[in-house]
């Protein structure tokens, strides 16, 4: 720790994301710490080797340090220790870190700090990456654990991983009367550094779920070839398993020694609590705070009667949002709603070629008179004129946009992803149940969409119920001043 830094109320520990990267994490940051000016913030942002340390946010003055922490950018250290100090440093790392891949624990990462700590100036990456004594350790842990696979494979996820690690315990942990995580991975890797080093309180607010994403990225990787079950039971033989697997249960142990570590831990809706279970949370430390909106700003746009019946997808023009399956459902409307007007709103320099793609759709179905492609634009100038909101995505956390619809009495479509049937249908602890706001569709489904836009387009009274129940549960549930309130309360009572 840094003494001559003041300390913070608040140590928020984030991977990859403000303030140099922007996006939704990033600007939820940047939220809670202008909403939270009563309180001083320490920033650790981790971030990848290649990043860009070009801040796209203008950092709000109650923030009283950023510190960096690049990945695998280890301490120079000793070229060498002594050939004696050496072989008990690895003798006694190996039993902690080989637990660390399959059944971690807060007690085996505490061996680790306990073997580092302290000698920072003396261990460094030439020691623990490239000495002969870490290269002997390497060898008895692939001897151990992956015998059966290619040996070149395994030494570059070798030092991948334990490179990521050895960075996050060797790097310098600033002084604050919290820590918050964003993030388990590598965030929450430090975040359970940081209990064990400090006692202080610590929370962890997961928008998605960390594991879920590198599952996905993992197994469907080039550079692993071995592709075999994902199971992350751990009473398999450690010695019968794929790399792929190697990876996952390394990440899937950095989340449970966050839940371990946390005092409390939150997420955005009700389908996130049911996987942080799985993953190993403690139901008891769970929580909801969802994410608010401004509700007085959206509730206040004006309706404008003279418009034709429109339909709306805001959102990224990407595959992940399935641009294509919504152009494919309104093909269908379009047979049944002669003066229909599309818009698809949102950026279009992402992923050019796809944006392309879907042009090239529109004009072959021929709806180009009917379908414009907005680009980014100021969705406040456009709800007045809305009637259903479209969300195809693929994958989503809580999107605002069904919000900020809702808001301004908006009925939405959308795929079943994510929060979307918590807040188009309502949560199950909904007192009393308001009823449906919208209607949900299975996904990559352009017929029930096609019908669910049809019948919010032509039955007045079922689209003036949903327009009344989305504007009541969004003021009810997902006011943004109720969740600044409720982050000020829970750092309140974790740090008194």
């Amino acid at each position: 720790m840094n003494p001559n830094k003041p300390k913070a109320d608040v140590c928020l520990l984030l991977e990859g994301t403000y303030p140099y990267v922007p996006g939704g994490v990033s600007g939820w940051v940047h939220e809670l710490i202008r909403e939270q000016s009563h309180l001083l913030f320490h920033i650790l942002a981790i971030l990848p080797p290649d990043a860009s340390l070009e801040r796209r946010y203008e950092v709000p003055d109650n923030v009283v340090g950023i510190d960096n922490i690049i990945l695998h950018r280890l301490p120079k250290g000793k070229k060498r220790l002594s050939a004696k100090l050496q072989k008990q440093l690895f003798l006694r790392l190996e039993s902690p870190l080989l637990n660390l891949q399959t059944r971690a624990r807060l007690k085996d990462l505490q061996k680790v700090i306990n073997l580092l700590s302290g000698a920072h100036d003396q261990i460094g990456g030439s020691v623990l990456m490239n000495s002969q004594e870490a290269w002997v350790m390497l060898l008895r842990m692939y001897n151990t654990t992956m015998g059966n696979s290619g040996f070149l494979d395994y030494f570059w996820t070798w030092r991948a991983l334990m490179g990521g690690l050895f960075s996050i315990v060797t790097a310098s942990l600033p002084a604050a009367g919290c820590y918050h995580a964003l993030c388990t991975g590598f965030a929450g890797l430090m975040l359970a550094r940081a209990k064990l080093e400090t006692q202080a309180p610590c929370l962890l607010t997961e928008h998605g779920i960390y594991t879920n994403e590198r599952r996905i990225e993992i197994s469907s990787a080039d550079w692993l070839e071995d592709q075999r079950s994902l199971n992350l039971s751990v009473e398999k033989s450690r010695f019968d398993k794929s790399l792929s697997e190697v990876w996952i249960e390394m990440f899937a142990g950095y989340s449970k020694l966050c839940y371990d570590a946390c005092d409390r831990i939150f997420t955005l809706y009700e389908g996130n609590k049911e996987l942080q279970i799985e993953d190993g949370a403690d139901p008891q430390k769970l929580a909801l705070i969802p994410n608010g909106i401004d509700y007085d700003r959206y509730s206040s746009v004006e309706r404008d009667p003279q418009h034709p019946p429109t339909v709306a997808l805001i959102g990224r023009v990407v595959p992940i949002k399935d641009v294509k399956t919504f152009i494919r459902a309104i093909g269908i409307l379009s047979q049944k709603v002669s003066d229909l007007r599309v818009w698809i709103m949102g950026p279009t320099d992402e992923d050019e070629e796809y944006y392309m793609e879907c042009r090239e759709m529109v004009d072959h179905a021929r709806l180009t008179e009917i379908t414009q492609f907005t680009g980014k634009v100021k969705i406040d100038d456009y709800l007045g004129q809305i009637d259903v909101l479209a969300l195809t995505s693929l994958s989503e956390a809580q999107p605002l946009v069904l919000l900020e619809g809702g808001a301004a009495g908006i009925p939405a479509v959308s795929t079943e992803v994510g929060a979307c049937r918590e807040i188009i249908e309502g949560r199950s602890d909904e007192t009393p149940q308001l009823g449906a706001g919208g209607v949900i569709c299975s996904l990559s489904s352009p017929g029930e969409l096609s019908e669910a836009f049809h019948r919010l387009l032509t039955d007045q009274k079922f689209f003036e119920n949903c327009s009344r129940v989305m504007k009541e549960r969004v003021k009810t549930y997902y006011n943004k001043i109720d969740q600044h309130l409720a982050y000020q309360t829970v750092y309140a009572e974790l740090m008194s």
